[in-house]
């Protein structure tokens, strides 16, 4: 049967080549701009036929894909959008067929260049960190971008468009050309701002596309950064720094601490602290500071005494631990003024001073004997603390001779030594003195100081004659002769210069007359003897007087008593006494008094008295001594206050003789006084009142006085010592008794508060004299209420009030306190408003009345599904106020919350959702429906549960059936949305075609309820459709959502797959996996087998499903029936009958090639070149199919058959699409490239609804399919599949 065939073949062969000549293509260069649209003419196929045969033309290759070919004209269309940056030169094949012949020819269509790019950007973002140091016109950064058209669309340019935050817009300039971003300004970290984001345009340089002269643009954002750099020097804290340490602080002692920062406040370096070296300095060496904290502390011992200074200043130092932008470490100084504190460590020392003071502890002086002055003995006493105090005394057997005292209160004196008792010093009694001089600290009296002082005496003629006895008495007989020697007496004088050089002489010259003495020898001897009568004169007293070589006389007594009778009173030595005495205290004055007469008589004995007055009781006299005492303490109260203070007595001296004589002399007592009286209230308390508000108003007086009689001691001033509180303020005023008087007042800048804690008040008040000897007495200050305060509103709690309650009494009330006694309050409303649907709406629910008392207005009805709370704002005022304002300051509130009632029954929410059920997916469980609800009502009352109450069926038939419950509502919540779902109990009736009709009750907890219907249509197993994958049952798994997803994006419907298997068809490679699944649109229609196929076989989405192994779309598996030797035989037979046939008709048919048939020729070998490469992969598809050759699932081979060889069958000869030209039914020479060798799929006739498929023509395949299409009245779904062709063939 092969040998017949190739036979055939050759006949026609040798026919068609003497009976035609090929076309002549012309084309070679085309150019097209980029910008063509799709559909717009690109250029024409250019052929010429010497034999004027109808031409069919077509591009081939896998640059045809971009065009359509007009097959009768030649013009070329765009297909594709053409992209110069993809592809610049296409290289299509153009074939131009008449009725024998084929010519291809390869054209080179350049792509012209069209502006249709934008510049791209590098980077999508730039980021960068700048330090703020940076030098303007520093090239911060540069983008780049780039364009792909050419020319000046390519040319890019760069410009900033935007600069955030706004003030930065002066900072940063880009290069125009080369998009470097320059810095146009000073940055700043700490004044500045720390970020900026630029908007960065570029732009190409603008060409034409589509027509119009574009400037393509874009954007990229840079995120600048500004790095904060250490510039700024650290920065102390709190100054000026001042402190104080005293001296003589233990080692280590805190004396300050400094804080100092770095301002730059990201770098915070750290802070080293140090202390100034000051060479030479008091202060160097004193302190010490903490490196890391800055704390100050006492380093070495503090002298004070040895500082020139009391006040120090300490420079301390703050370095940053890090070098700043200059390499160095930033530092700054600060002064630390330090006060050293005097501590009193010191005791005073003695220093003699010349040029320069030394201490010195013997110092020495000499003076003249009984001279009176000072001494100088260059001596200086010196207490080099600070303020401090000296005294000095003297210790030593001659400390009563000399005194020592300082010449200034300052802590360096010079001491003045002088001379207190000269008539001690004495060169005859002491030629050498020695005293110790004691220094002495005025605090500390153990800090002493001691000195030896040597005073010379110098021998001076100081001295005058002294005789033994200060008197002598010698008894002369009256009349004794005249030269009768009555007495010898001489004198002595320790002045060496004097001895034996020393004359007398009696005084007065008067005496003279009666006796007399001798110069040399002292003698005293009588002159006269008759002058001496003792009548005349008893006593004669007389002076003896000596004189030394410096006329220093001295004296003695000389009495010369002459027998004489009592006739002399005694004589008080004053007329007047003058004694001052202290109240309290004792005194002592001697009285005394002489008497004329021989005191060996009573007659000069002398007894002294007080004569009797009013306060005579309260003293005595020795009548012996005359010493006048006091009895008792004297107290100058008791005395009259006309007297001021002074007692007058008259003392008497009287003596024994008989009659006795007497004298009288004053005495006047001086008593001082002394503060030893408290003062005294006049009242054990007080009590006042006063009005609350009033500044400086008078509250009330307290009086008090003291007894002391001198106004030094008695004068009082009043003070509040506790429960003042800061409001009185007391002044004190004389009174006219002598007594003091305290006024009470406000203090001016308080006004009292009755309302306040305070309403009473209990002052203590003090009153004092200038030695504070102190009285207290209690003053009760009541505040009297004035009706000032406004009134406050209390807390209201929340109300609860049910909808369309009908209450008649109160529901609540607004209450609010004044804390005025007297007041009147009334309420008024200001506002009443409904919170409605989150808003808040004015309303007029509830009556607020004048008592506060909230009522239900009887107008309106409740209603908690328009509103669920009130909120209700009210003001009070106190009608009584006396002062101010009368009206609360904040407003009250009352908030009423709407309690819900069961009152609504439950609403279905309307669903514009169309139900679909696969009958063969449903199970117990799965969702088929739903239904929503709401229910006005809240809490409890609007909770609703579902129920299916009743299941009908309705078919295609119009017909309607009960079934029973098969469905059940699952009750689940979604916010405030009830949502049922709706399930089957069991499986449901594949067979069953049509939908269901569910009721559907919702039912709230208060029994209200409400239905609706639910149409659920059906999927019956007609619609299943079969896929058949040429991959292993885990693979097809493992891929499992992604053909899922791969085949909703195809069909643009859910996919529901209900099996996944092994192929277990006998034909079949081993490993296949067939799916088994629904299509199902969102209005619930299903998709057919058919419209599936066709879809999936869109190019668009083949190629992904051929990448999970997809082979096969149907109803049901394809099986390949098994050969059978006896029916290829009995063919075998009947072709070789009809080959006897076929010969005869050949040459005609050969001849006869139909315009039509070359045309949909041409056009199936152009559709086969226009599939991608990367559609066909390793070769062209199967026509009439929906797989690729390369599966190998159809014995059908792929033979690439040239035009040559075609039989040339024309197309109304009915045999043309039915009979086989498989390679395995005719031994026909073919050249099969290595990619065509896979073999073709079968094809199923489509019209032909019982016929089982066969091996049939892929070309008769695809030329029926195309007739079917054209038939409009044709119900079943068409195959239709771009990507086959019959030029595949």
């Amino acid at each position: 049967m092969g040998w017949i065939a190739r036979s055939v073949l050759v006949v026609c062969l040798i026919k068609h080549i003497s009976a035609n000549s090929s076309p002549v293509i012309s084309n070679i260069i085309e150019r097209l701009r980029e910008d063509l649209p799709i559909g717009a003419h690109a250029f024409n196929i250019i052929a010429t036929d010497a034999d004027n045969d109808v031409l069919s033309y077509s591009l081939a290759g896998p640059d045809a894909a971009y065009f359509n070919v007009n097959p009768a004209t030649g013009e070329v269309f765009i297909k594709l959008q053409l992209d110069r940056e993809r592809e610049m030169v296409l290289s299509p094949i153009a074939a131009v067929s008449d009725d024998s012949y084929m010519s291809q020819k390869e054209i080179t269509v350049v792509v012209l260049d069209a502006n249709d790019n934008k510049p791209i950007f590098q980077e999508s973002a730039y980021n960068v960190a700048v330090p703020e140091n940076t030098a303007v016109g520093t090239r911060l950064f540069t983008v780049s971008a780039t364009d792909a058209d050419t020319g000046l669309a390519s040319l890019v340019k760069y410009s900033i468009d935007e600069v955030m935050p706004a003030d930065g817009v002066g900072l940063f300039s880009i290069a125009e050309s080369k998009g470097d971003v320059i810095l146009s300004g000073n940055l700043n970290y700490t004044a500045l701002r720390t970020f900026y984001r630029l908007k960065i345009n570029a732009s190409d340089g603008g060409e034409e596309y589509m027509g119009e002269i574009v400037v393509q643009s874009n954007i990229a954002f840079a995120f600048i950064t500004v790095v904060d750099i250490p510039d700024i020097d650290p920065q102390f804290l709190g100054l000026p720094y001042t402190t104080s340490v005293k001296e003589g602080s233990p080692l280590d002692t805190v004396v300050f601490r400094v804080t100092a920062i770095d301002p730059d406040t990201e770098i915070n370096d750290e802070i080293i602290y140090s202390i100034q070296p000051s060479p030479g300095s008091a202060v160097d060496g004193l302190f010490a500071i903490s490196g890391k904290d800055g704390i100050i502390s006492v380093k070495s011992a503090i002298d004070r005494e040895v500082l020139d200074n009391d006040v120090l200043t300490l420079i301390v130092k703050a370095t940053e631990a890090h070098p700043n932008i200059h390499g160095a470490l930033a530092s700054t100084t600060a002064e630390v003024q330090i006060t050293i504190l005097d501590v009193n460590d010191n005791k005073p020392i003695f220093y003699k001073c010349g040029d320069t003071c030394v201490t010195e502890s013997i110092f020495s002086g000499e003076i003249d004997e009984h001279s009176f002055g000072t001494i100088p003995i260059n001596m200086t006493v010196k207490d080099i603390d600070k303020g401090a105090q000296i005294k000095l005394i003297l210790q030593g057997a001659y400390k009563e001779v000399f005194s020592v005292s300082l010449a200034s209160s300052t802590p360096e004196n010079n001491v003045q030594f002088a001379v207190k008792n000269p008539q001690k010093l004495d060169y005859e009694d002491k030629a050498l003195m020695v005293v110790e001089v004691i220094a002495i600290d005025g605090e500390i009296d153990t800090f002493r100081s001691t000195a030896t002082v040597t005073i010379k005496v110098i021998d001076t003629n100081d001295n005058s004659p002294t005789f033994p006895e200060d008197a002598y008495k010698v008894d002369v007989p009256e009349h004794s002769p005249a030269g009768k020697i009555i007495a010898s007496i001489t004198a002595k004088d320790p002045d060496t210069m004097d001895e034996g050089k020393i004359t007398y002489r009696l005084l007065p010259d008067s005496i003279l007359k009666y006796f007399d003495v001798e110069a040399d020898t002292g003698k005293v001897y009588v002159r006269n003897s008759t002058l001496i009568d003792r009548e005349v004169n008893s006593l004669y007293t007389m002076t003896l007087q000596a004189r030394d070589t410096n006329n220093n006389t001295g004296t003695t007594v000389l009495e010369i008593m002459l027998t004489d009778i009592n006739d002399q009173p005694p004589v008080i030595n004053r007329e007047t006494y003058m004694v001052f005495v202290r109240e309290g205290e004792y005194f002592k004055l001697q009285i005394q008094a002489t008497d004329a007469d021989d005191p060996q008589t009573q007659n000069s004995q002398i007894v002294f008295g007080i004569m009797p007055s009013k306060y005579s009781e309260n003293f005595t006299i020795d009548p012996n001594t005359g010493v006048l005492r006091n009895n008792g303490p004297l107290d100058r109260e008791v005395l009259d206050p006309d007297l001021e203070g002074k007692i007058e007595l008259n003392v008497t001296a009287t003596d024994k003789g008989f009659p006795s004589k007497s004298t009288m002399a004053t005495v006047i007592i001086s008593i001082e006084d002394i503060n030893d009286n408290t003062p005294k209230f006049k009242k054990a308390s007080y009590k006042f009142s006063v009005k609350e508000g009033e500044k400086g108003a008078f509250v009330g007086s307290v009086e008090a006085e003291d007894s002391d009689q001198t106004e030094v001691f008695n004068r009082i001033s009043f003070s509040i010592v506790e429960g003042s509180f800061g409001n009185f303020i007391i002044r004190t005023y004389a009174a006219g008794d002598g007594g003091y008087r305290g006024n009470i007042t406000v203090d001016p800048d308080v006004k009292l508060d009755y309302e306040s804690l305070h309403k009473k008040f209990s002052l203590w008040v003090e009153a004092a004299n200038l030695d504070k000897e102190k009285a207290l007495v209690l003053v009760e200050i009541v505040v009297l209420d004035v009706n000032d305060e406004r009134p406050e509103f209390k807390p209201t709690k929340t109300i609860k009030v049910k909808e369309n309650t009908t209450i008649a009494g109160p529901i609540g009330r607004f209450t609010a306190e004044d804390k005025d006694g007297n007041h009147s309050l009334v309420y008024e409303l200001e506002s009443m408003e409904c919170h409605c649907n989150s808003t808040l709406k004015p309303c007029n629910w509830f009556i607020l009345e004048p008592t506060g008392e909230i009522t239900v207005n009887p107008e309106v009805t409740i209603d908690y599904e328009l509103c669920d709370q009130a909120l209700i704002e009210a003001q009070v005022v106190d009608e009584n106020t006396q002062k101010g304002e009368n009206n609360s300051v904040a407003s009250g509130e009352m908030i009423i919350n709407i309690e819900d009632i069961n009152d609504n029954a439950p609403e279905f929410i309307a669903s514009g959702s169309v139900f679909v059920v696969v009958s063969e997916t449903a199970s117990k469980g799965t969702s088929v429906a739903g239904v929503t609800a709401t229910d006005c009502d809240s809490g409890i009352n609007e909770q609703i549960d579902f129920e299916v109450k009743a299941v009908q069926f309705h078919d295609t038939d119009n017909r309607t059936s009960n079934m029973g419950t098969i469905f059940e509502a699952v009750t689940t919540q979604q916010k405030d949305v009830y949502v049922g779902i709706i399930q089957p109990r069991d499986k449901l009736d594949t067979s069953l075609k049509g939908k269901y009709l569910i009721t559907v009750a919702a039912t709230d907890a208060g029994g209200l309820s409400t239905s609706t219907m639910l149409e659920v249509f059906t999927v019956d197993e007609s619609f299943k459709i079969q896929l058949r994958f040429a991959s292993p049952l885990d693979k097809v798994l493992e891929d499992y959502n992604d053909i899922v997803r791969a085949l909703t994006t195809a069909t643009k419907a859910a996919v529901q797959v209900v099996a996944t298997r092994p192929d277990t068809g006998e034909s079949r490679k081993p490993g296949d996996t067939i799916m088994e699944a629904y299509f199902v649109y969102a209005n619930g229609t299903a998709i057919t087998s058919d419209a599936v196929e066709r879809m999936l076989s869109d190019p668009e989405h083949f190629v992904m499903l051929s990448q999970f192994g997809l082979t096969y779309i149907g109803t049901g598996g394809v099986d390949v029936p098994k050969s059978n030797l006896v029916i290829y035989i009995l063919l075998g037979v009947v072709a070789g009958l009809i080959i006897l046939l076929t010969v005869l008709i050949v040459s005609l048919v050969c001849t006869r090639r139909s315009y039509k048939t070359k045309m949909r020729a041409a056009n199936a070998m152009k559709m086969a070149t226009m599939v991608g490469t990367e559609n066909q992969k390793n070769g062209p598809v199967v026509p009439g199919t929906n797989k690729y050759t390369m599966e190998g699932a159809n014995p059908v081979l792929n033979l690439n058959i040239d035009t040559s060889t075609d039989l040339g069958f024309d197309e109304e000869s009915p045999n043309s699409d039915k009979v086989s030209v498989s390679s395995l039914d005719y031994d026909i020479d073919m050249t099969i490239s290595e990619r065509d060798r896979a073999p073709m799929m079968i094809i199923q006739e489509e019209d032909e609804e019982d016929f089982q498929p066969g091996y049939i023509e892929p070309l008769g395949a695809a030329l029926a399919q195309r007739g079917k299409k054209q038939d409009s009245s044709n119900s079943k779904l068409a195959f239709s599949n771009p990507a086959f062709s019959t030029t595949d063939l």
